[in-house]
């Protein structure tokens, strides 16, 4: 029983270790293009400071609200949680953290003789319909996740630190808790793993979805015309920032992330007017921690 148990710790151990220094060589390799494996182009890395550019210049050049400061409130703070959110909590904990729990769940399917979840098989698809597939299943499972945040008390206290933005600018986009990071892959995993989940191209897709949620929050507008029933925009997602929510609607509105059809279809479109220079935040956003470190160690505490 003893030596089992060794066993067992060990192994998950070995699995930590790999991750850590496996992540780490992978965020090396992408900041310095130093890998063979794919094309250079497709480095996220340095894509999402292309991407993140690419919106700064056209908030300088075209913003919407013109009396808002080009380093608006918290940029910086903002521009840190982009590096952060998408490379250095992998590194520190969740890259470590999953490799854990895929392994134990899968280790659990074995106990009942199963070796995979995979319910639809689409790698024979032409690759666009696999991409197609994966985003649009993607996106209507980040869409209910997204409303979670808002309907559950425990879990806005996580989404809030997304909320506790004043003044929207492309760099808000990520600013949001660590653990919004664990909700959202804990509740795509099992769903996107049952369509064989794993495309390399969805490179492409990933691309997409991060300039949307760029332009979302940006300081700038662009008439849309019918694509506006279609995709997430500035004007629809400034709303979803309101401090101050329409009657019976306490919970929020607007919650697409990429795509604002969920919002038409299931009825949480809200577009009173342009919203351009509405009140953001929420009910004492301003006792609300101003720091990295007071916001990421926010909502662990219980209310007495």
């Amino acid at each position: 029983m003893v030596s089992a148990k060794l066993l067992f710790v060990e192994e998950y151990w070995d699995i930590i270790k790999e991750a850590y220094s496996g992540y780490a060589r992978y965020l090396w390799q992408e900041i310095t293009f130093q890998y063979d494996y794919k094309p250079w182009w497709q480095n996220y890395f340095w894509a999402l400071i292309l991407v993140s550019l690419f919106f700064f210049a056209w908030e300088w050049l075209r913003p919407w609200r013109k009396d808002q400061p080009k380093f608006r409130k918290d940029f910086w703070l903002d521009a840190f949680y982009m590096f952060f959110n998408f490379f250095l909590f992998s590194l520190i904990i969740f890259n470590a953290m999953s490799e854990v729990v895929v392994n134990a769940f899968n280790q659990f399917l074995g106990w009942f003789g199963l070796t995979n979840v995979v319910a639809i098989e689409i790698g024979s698809w032409p690759v666009f319909l696999q991409l197609f597939t994966l985003f649009i299943v993607r996106d209507f499972i980040q869409w209910w996740t997204h409303r979670l945040l808002h309907y559950s008390p425990r879990l806005w206290e996580y989404h809030k630190v997304h909320h506790s933005v004043e003044q929207m600018g492309f760099a808000a986009h990520l600013r949001y808790h660590w653990m919004e990071t664990v909700v959202y892959r804990t509740m795509e995993y099992i769903p996107l793993a049952m369509i064989g989940f794993g495309i390399d191209d969805f490179f492409f897709v990933h691309m997409f979805t991060l300039a949307i949620g760029h332009w979302n929050h940006a300081n700038i507008k662009v008439k849309l015309g019918p694509l506006k029933y279609l995709l997430n925009n500035p004007n629809m997602h400034m709303w979803h920032h309101a401090h101050d929510l329409p009657e019976g609607r306490k919970y929020g509105v607007n919650f697409g992330l990429t795509l604002s059809i969920w919002d038409y279809l299931f009825g949480t479109a809200y577009i009173p007017h342009s919203g351009k220079s509405i009140k953001l935040g929420f009910p004492g956003v301003k006792k609300f921690p101003k720091t990295f470190f007071g916001q990421i160690f926010h909502g662990f505490k219980r209310k007495g």
